[in-house]
């Protein structure tokens, strides 16, 4: 693999995450020797449902995990928009036609331990309990009161990241004037299919993952704001109110929710600089986007594989720089996507039934049209940059 710069390498990753662990199987690949902080007791996942749309899934195929994400997802077949008053689905596009590696939907835990697994038998050494104290551009960070000095500190540390921070200075998020909350519940038999059921200042979002469960996102605008983070635990109660207007198909999805969590929506700028001397930043931590495009998890692994490669390939500081370079208006064009996603899904009035017989009109006349419109997104392939 290129000029091998990696081998003998020694790089921290901060971040247990998904974006954090293949970073550390890219790396690792290429002969780093990398170890893996994560500050919680252990490597896990709030039960939650992500897409992986093919753009992601080549980082995993080149990583030779295809095989072992095929036994625990789903292979999509489509995708339907849905007006959330009435029910009826408005046309249908068919995900099956994408090139690559197939569209798939995957339990955010059932990932983490594909990656998990694969780590170890990488050799990656993984930590928990890190909380890290202190950290600095020259890669410097502190964890458990041990100075630690590696020659790469990656940070893949989230939404409220130490390496951003440290970088960029304080983030000054804003509320978007949106409420999400995430759902799983028991439904055998649904077709492999994302629905999205839009209605005026709303909509969910549903797909099928294994052993017979159906991943549920509903967002809803509103003044109020929840506490950003999706961990936090909610009442299904006040979910099914918020919804309770919608039709009797989405209702009856949402009667069978127990258990749910509920966050705010925040945008954050991409950050304006994503690597020191020795220190860079990926996924949430370098460009957090709203969950209105289902790109962040895929973003993400795009980010290690490229930061990989680039740090295997030039001297570092090089590297760094032609990582943000490549990185920085792809992810910005897709944050701008999933923004345009949110305002389309809550039209009103005479813009909703515009959108929605200009959807009827694409599916039924051009179907290839709304692939088309994505083949930047979907048919990219960051393991042939």
């Amino acid at each position: 693999m290129a000029d091998n710069r990696c081998r003998d390498r020694s790089v921290a990753v901060i971040g247990g995450g998904i974006g954090g662990l293949t970073a550390a199987l890219c790396l690792a690949a290429r002969g780093a020797a990398v170890t893996v902080y994560e500050q919680a007791p252990e490597f896990s996942e709030v039960g939650a449902g992500i897409q992986i749309a093919p753009n992601g899934a080549r980082v995993l195929e080149a990583l030779d995990l295809l095989g072992a994400l095929d036994a625990v997802s789903v292979r999509a077949e489509a995708v339907e928009p849905v007006d959330g008053l009435t029910g009826r689905a408005l046309t249908r596009f068919d995900l099956s036609a994408l090139e690559g590696p197939g569209y798939r939907f995957v339990h955010r835990a059932d990932l983490l331990n594909v990656l998990l697994d694969a780590a170890r038998a990488r050799g990656v050494t993984l930590v928990t309990d890190a909380r890290i104290e202190s950290v600095g551009e020259d890669g410097r960070f502190t964890a458990q009161g041990q100075d630690q000095a590696p020659d790469l500190t990656v940070g893949a540390d989230g939404l409220h990241s130490v390496a951003r921070g440290v970088l960029n200075g304080a983030d000054r998020p804003f509320f978007t004037g949106q409420v999400a909350w995430r759902a799983v519940i028991d439904l055998p038999d649904a077709p492999p299919v994302a629905r999205v059921w839009m209605a005026p200042g709303r909509h969910l979002v549903t797909y099928p993952l294994t052993k017979g469960r159906l991943n549920i996102v509903a967002v809803q605008e509103r003044s109020e704001w929840a506490d950003e983070g999706w961990h936090n635990v909610a009442d299904p109660g006040v979910l099914r109110a918020a919804f309770a207007r919608l039709s009797g198909r989405v209702t009856g999805l949402l009667e069978r929710v127990e258990d749910v969590r509920e966050w705010g929506l925040f945008r954050h700028l991409v950050a304006a600089r994503w690597y020191g001397e020795k220190l860079a930043i990926l996924g949430d931590a370098a460009h957090p986007t709203l969950p209105f495009l289902a790109q962040g998890a895929s973003l993400a692994m795009e980010d290690a594989w490229l930061l990989a490669a680039r740090v295997d390939a030039l001297p570092l500081r090089d590297a760094l720089h032609a990582y943000q370079s490549a990185r920085a208006p792809r992810v910005a064009r897709a944050i701008e996507a999933a923004s345009a996603n949110g305002r389309n899904y809550h039209l009103s009035g005479v813009q909703r039934t515009a959108s929605h017989a200009a959807l009827r009109a694409m599916g039924n006349v051009v179907p290839g049209l709304w692939l088309g419109r994505l083949d930047w997104l979907y048919g990219y392939d960051v393991t042939a940059a």
